[in-house]
């Protein structure tokens, strides 16, 4: 698969789909009563450990950054769309949002006391990964939790169109736990759960519970 361009690719495709995105997913939490009891587990981890700020990468319009905010949580969202950028501060306006790339993130090392990739994961390359969960690693502080959803799978499907019938062009990757699992560890993390469940947010998807490992010297 040529994955020249995904990253542009992917800002103009959700750019394009911002508002309808949008639209279809803001009360999709109403439906997931095992997603919401994983985003309350992940929030009590971040108070146990003291609190202090949350990155929720690839936030879209702001969703999952405003629920774990009524959980208590200091979320903060980061994504590479300006167009979801702009609908998420329309929406949440008391709530900070920066543009940002999870392959590049311009966040400080060991600046955040969790972070969240929710369904975010999706469009990044297998090449890719390695150097976003590096990234992850570096901005969380020793023990911090990171929690990832994605669709569990083997493969990729290119997506030409979606969410109101708007054109898109990007690549739907899923991957199987253990493949993640693999990658996580590679980049310095312990996975403390795994499981796999089918809502409305994915027909098969995946949640990973995992934490940033201490430094070693």
């Amino acid at each position: 698969m040529n994955t020249d361009g995904w990253l542009e690719d992917t800002r103009t495709s959700y750019d394009t789909v911002a508002a309808s995105y949008a639209d279809q997913v803001r009360n999709l939490l109403d439906e997931t009563p095992e997603e919401r009891a994983v985003l309350a587990l992940f929030a009590d981890l971040v108070g146990s450990n003291g609190g202090g700020p949350v990155a929720d990468v690839g936030c879209g319009p702001g969703r999952i950054t405003a629920h774990l905010r009524q959980l208590g949580v200091d979320a903060l969202g980061v994504d590479l769309s300006p167009g979801m950028i702009e609908v998420a501060r329309r929406d949440h306006p008391r709530l900070r949002f920066e543009l940002g790339s999870m392959t590049d993130l311009d966040l400080g090392d060991g600046s955040m006391a969790g972070l969240v990739a929710w369904y975010s994961l999706i469009h990044i390359p297998d090449n890719e990964i390695g150097t976003v969960f590096r990234h992850f690693h570096r901005v969380l502080q020793p023990g911090g939790p990171l929690l990832l959803s994605f669709h569990v799978g083997d493969g990729s499907k290119a997506k030409t169109e979606g969410y109101g019938g708007h054109p898109m062009k990007v690549h739907v990757h899923r991957r199987r736990h253990s493949q993640m699992i693999g990658w996580l560890n590679e980049a310095g993390f312990t996975v403390d759960e795994h499981r796999t469940l089918t809502s409305a947010e994915s027909a098969l998807g995946g949640i990973i519970l995992a934490r940033r490992q201490p430094d070693t010297q």
